[in-house]
């Protein structure tokens, strides 16, 4: 559903979305530590792990982030923007991990932030 959604939307409003978080990740950027980030690329590396136990590994990462973070924003967009970085941070350390880490990312954002991926685009659209 979510990847229909972003595949209909107006181009403009994708931009705009994208500005919007892009202007977040950079300041969340410098609060995530190499830690956090190497220990997602072993959980990534390690094949046994099944897509859910991965996703699982992402969420509990963003959540720790969530409350190390001081923010005063709402802690979905803040979910969405830590998934995002991370999913970055992830894919620089170790490119070959990129379709694994954005396919996980894809899952974590459709499971736990659908109502807010329509909230923010309602947003923008109006």
């Amino acid at each position: 559903i979510l990847l229909h959604m972003l595949a209909v939307l107006d181009p403009e409003v994708v931009r705009i979305i994208a500005a919007q978080l892009a202007a977040i990740g950079d300041q969340f950027d410098k609060e995530i530590k190499a830690r956090v980030v190497n220990d997602l690329v072993q959980q990534f590396l390690n094949e046994n792990l099944s897509g859910e136990e991965i996703t699982r590994c992402l969420s509990e990462a963003v959540e720790g982030l969530v409350q190390a973070i001081p923010s005063d924003m709402e802690q979905e967009k803040a979910k969405l923007v830590l998934a995002m970085v991370l999913t970055k941070k992830i894919a620089n350390t170790m490119p070959s991990l990129l379709h694994r880490v954005f396919s996980t990312t894809v899952n974590f954002i459709s499971q736990q932030l659908p109502n807010y991926i329509v909230r923010l685009v309602s947003a923008v659209k109006q």
